[in-house]
């Protein structure tokens, strides 16, 4: 059954015209009246619904049963992901919404290509969180990550978010995942910190450890940016 992110109050037996996004989405797939989709706005669960009306511009639906449940990961994972080149970073926000992260703050490394500020950081924002509802609507997830504005490392740590924090490293000494997430109560939410391409500088590396990062390692093969904090989230989920 199609799934649409509505981010609207939600309830059931109530008559309600579609968001904007959402009602383009129905209009696209020459959905008809009386058609059933489930719909969910972020919220917790979902709701199925029935289209009534079916405008030119307009969707109307009836809400139905209300389903309490929740496809989330084991582990809040938020990744601090440093900004990839092309089509990779919508690449890595669509995979790790499909499994399961907290959030994604975009990182503009010192090695980043892609450096992103006014109004151009504000449209890849908006353009990523739409990769994220998508991603939402297609896994089945119930609650969309959010994407936090563009930062940069020194600009992240004044911040100070709680929880246990990890940094991929290829340093000697680095942890193994399954030693620091033994070491991570399961109910403590997880920051992972990865680099873009070339990883982080030697500068923000050293930033970081001594912000109370622990370095993480992946094993004896270098991944690629986008694919090593997908690894850390394929395990955690």
């Amino acid at each position: 059954m199609p799934r649409f992110y509505c981010p609207v109050p939600l309830a059931t037996g109530a008559l309600i015209g579609l968001p904007a996004g959402a009602a383009r989405h129905v209009q696209v797939l020459r959905m008809q009246p009386g058609h059933a989709i489930t719909l969910f706005n972020g919220e917790g669960g979902e709701y199925d619904a029935t289209i009534t009306h079916m405008g030119r511009s307009d969707v109307q639906v009836q809400m139905g049963q209300h389903h309490a449940l929740e496809r989330e990961a084991r582990r809040a994972v938020h990744l601090l992901a440093g900004i990839t080149a092309n089509d990779r970073m919508d690449w890595l926000v669509e995979k790790a919404t499909e499994l399961g992260v907290a959030s994604i703050t975009p990182l503009v490394a010192e090695r980043s290509v892609l450096k992103l500020k006014g109004e151009r950081a504000e449209k890849k924002i908006a353009h990523w969180q739409g990769v994220a509802v998508a991603a939402s609507e297609q896994s089945g997830r119930n609650r969309v990550p959010l994407i936090h504005p563009a930062v940069t490392l020194g600009e992240w740590l004044k911040k100070t978010p709680l929880g246990a924090r990890w940094v991929l490293s290829l340093a000697p000494g680095a942890q193994s995942l399954a030693t620091l997430a033994d070491q991570t109560p399961m109910g403590e939410a997880v920051t992972v910190l990865s680099g873009p391409e070339g990883g982080l500088s030697p500068t923000e590396e050293v930033a970081a450890l001594a912000a109370g990062f622990a370095p993480l390692s992946l094993g004896p093969r270098v991944l690629r940016a986008e694919t090593a904090p997908l690894a850390v989230l394929a395990i955690c989920a």
